[in-house]
């Protein structure tokens, strides 16, 4: 089958698919990490006419209100526009955002461009997962994420060397430049989205059937044509799934309250507290303000505060990188809990040593040679797990008519979450010294009970699984579930395919049977 998409099809279009979602990210880390240092800046700090801590700190977290508003609105546009042209709005809004602050003068002006530039980013951020995930294998769609999630890195990364090596450029030069080089990263969505598909299950939602058989044929490679058995069962899985539900016979109201298909707001306040615990985390205390950190709270000078952020951003690349190795292989829940103690124990040491720093017990100069390396080792524990799986989590454990919502109100939280911690930070050092660390400290513990309890394995399951687990209505601790908990494909889960691909049913007699074959499996199958 020739295909008409940028890649052709299978793995390549796959690989064309995730650089497309990766730029995306890269975008986003390039964004998270460009302020922060554009902000200690003398230049920049004469021009917007020498602002307080708290307007420094409102300049920086008023981007996240922005991208609050911009995930919303994903609500209602991200289905409308499809995957690829939702991420093609985003990135031009982000471009005319990153104008308005490179050309800013002001305080006010630079706050329009910051609120602009998150406008572009929340609509991106909450399509890109989305989109990847609804085009991945099971197999590897944990891996692509967390490649997304490594590419945000390698943004941030960008960010941190750019503004270390135009620090050294006369006048506004110095932080107008990185302000602007956003747009780069839209002209690199613009040569690729075009060209890519929607997602082949969005298509089936819109009862653009033909279209989706095409793409599922197109991501399935190795010559599959729109009438292979592989595509048709695939379609008949994820037709199966969207009739059941039948989503579109309730109201956003019903949905809250709880009616509707079982499931549908437990799994959405699931998908939106894992993002919540991504931001909670403190992360963005050194994402946005690593230079600031270290200049303020460790007495660090200007130049090597940069050069230690740029450095520590390398750290941070290297183990997001490596977190592809355990993602599938430990599973959602185990990363993650490993991790939530990691940094817990990094915020631990970091509050101690600067208490005694604080206090003169000890050596300053040894103490913040301490602290600058268990920020480091934070960075590393967070990349290895609770930066990639609550940005891969809520793509999967939304119901599947109600992924794009799902997604749009995860990442909503995650910037609303992100705005309290950037807005914080400032004054926080400033007030509590050293205390404002334990609060971190505690924040990233309580993730362990949190996740042990409460979120069920999506690693090794197709997205239709999951719709499948909660049909089942679960209880809400879901520790002692095996079928939640247990690593591998539940074996129920591959009978159920295996049933519909050997009945061969399509349209009106697939649909009338397959609430029978679930029911007959689920009858069949021993009790544990």
């Amino acid at each position: 089958m020739t295909s008409k998409f940028l890649g052709g099809s299978g793995t390549g279009l796959t690989v064309w698919i995730s650089i497309a979602a990766s730029t995306v990210l890269i975008f986003y880390g390039y964004d998270q990490g460009v302020f922060g240092n554009v902000l200690i800046g003398e230049d920049f700090l004469r021009t917007m006419g020498y602002p307080s801590t708290n307007m420094q700190g409102t300049m920086t977290s008023v981007y996240n209100l922005g991208c609050f508003v911009g995930a919303m609105s994903t609500v209602w546009t991200g289905d409308i526009l499809g995957r690829p042209r939702q991420i093609i709005v985003g990135s031009t809004i982000i471009a005319i955002g990153g104008v308005i602050q490179a050309a800013a003068y002001g305080v006010p002006q630079m706050m329009v461009g910051r609120v602009v530039a998150g406008l572009g980013t929340g609509m991106n951020t909450s399509t890109a997962g989305v989109w990847q995930a609804e085009t991945s294998k099971m197999s590897s769609r944990g891996k692509l994420v967390i490649i997304q999630m490594a590419n945000c890195i390698t943004g941030f990364s960008i960010s941190n060397w750019l503004t270390l090596g135009f620090s050294f450029a006369p006048g506004s030069v110095s932080w107008r430049f990185p302000l602007a080089f956003q747009v780069f990263f839209t002209l690199c969505i613009y040569a690729m989205c075009p060209f890519l598909p929607d997602s082949p299950r969005l298509l089936i939602r819109k009862g653009k059937y033909e279209e989706a058989r095409e793409v599922l044929a197109a991501l399935e490679g190795d010559g599959a044509t729109p009438e292979s058995h592989s595509v048709t069962t695939q379609f008949n899985v994820i037709k199966d799934i969207l009739d059941r539900e039948n989503m579109n016979s309730y109201s956003w109201v019903q949905l809250v309250t709880g009616k509707g298909p079982s499931g549908v707001l437990r799994r959405m306040i699931l998908g939106a507290w894992m993002q919540a615990m991504n931001q909670i985390s403190g992360i963005n205390i050194t994402s946005y303000y690593m230079s600031y950190v270290f200049i303020n709270a460790l007495g660090i000078s200007e130049l090597l505060a940069r050069i230690l952020a740029a450095a520590g951003s390398v750290d941070y690349l290297l183990f997001s990188c490596l977190a592809y190795f355990v993602i599938e292989r430990y599973g959602r829940r185990k990363v993650m809990m490993c991790s939530s103690a990691a940094c817990s124990l990094c915020w631990i040491v970091i509050s101690i040593v600067l208490s005694i720093s604080d206090t003169g017990r000890g050596d300053e100069y040894k103490l913040g040679i301490v602290a600058v390396s268990f920020f480091f080792v934070f960075f590393a524990s967070f990349g290895m797990g609770v930066l990639g799986v609550p940005w891969l989590y809520p793509t999967e454990i939304n119901a599947l008519e109600m992924r794009t919502k799902g997604a749009s109100l995860a990442m909503a939280t995650n910037w609303i979450m992100n705005y309290m911690v950037v807005q914080v930070t400032p004054p926080g050092i400033e007030n509590l010294g050293w205390k404002f660390w334990i609060i971190w400290a505690v924040i990233c513990f309580s993730f362990i009970p949190v996740t042990y309890f409460f979120y069920p394995e999506t690693a090794n399951r197709t997205l239709e699984d999951i719709d499948r687990f909660f049909e089942t209505k679960p209880g809400i601790i879901v520790a002692f579930n095996k079928t939640a908990t247990q690593l591998h494909r539940p074996e129920e889960y591959a009978l159920m395919d295996e049933e519909i691909a050997r009945r061969g049913l399509v349209g009106a007699d697939e649909k009338r049977a397959s609430s029978s074959i679930s029911q007959e499996l689920h009858i069949e199958k021993p009790a544990p």
